[in-house]
């Protein structure tokens, strides 16, 4: 299984420039998860329209989705893991450990965003991961693979068009 793991789009709609970097990176994935401040309901509706297994949390720029359109943390089971994601509070760094803590014991992959930083480490039993910021720049994202036997492999991939 691959999971697309993307952040902090800050995309009211989608623009040329994602849908080029949809179709070259995350148009193939099985998931795609995105870690908050998506950027509005326009860009929203549209991953949803174009991919048939998206998830994503709200984040701390989301004020659109505090009604309920997105959740603020996230439980999912792809590829037989157990993955959680959300957007991520307080001091930058210490962004990553606050969601993990947040998720408690049972997660084997927990997914971030707020810091606009790639991150991957393993912390204690679970993978942690920030994917970086998908705005246009230095953007990045990350491709996630679950093998047969739950192995995790992780790869940022730099976008730039």
């Amino acid at each position: 299984m691959l999971i697309g793991v993307i952040s902090d789009t800050h995309l009211g709609e989608p623009t040329d420039w994602l849908k080029e970097v949809y179709a070259a990176h995350l148009a193939g994935c099985d998931a795609i998860v995105h870690c908050g401040d998506v950027g509005g309901p326009g860009l929203w509706r549209w991953l949803e329209a174009v991919h048939g297994n998206v998830h994503a949390v709200a984040g701390n720029m989301d004020g659109w989705a505090h009604g309920g359109a997105l959740p603020v943390r996230l439980s999912l089971n792809l590829g037989g893991l157990t993955v959680g994601a959300a957007h991520g509070w307080g001091p930058r760094s210490q962004v990553g450990e606050a969601v993990l803590a947040s998720f408690g014991q049972g997660y084997d992959l927990v997914c971030y965003g707020h810091t606009h930083r790639f991150h991957w480490e393993r912390a204690g039993q679970a993978w942690l991961l920030n994917p970086g910021s998908l705005q246009r720049g230095e953007a990045s994202l990350a491709l996630v693979a679950i093998g047969p036997h739950g192995q995790i492999e992780c790869r940022q991939v730099h976008v730039d068009f």
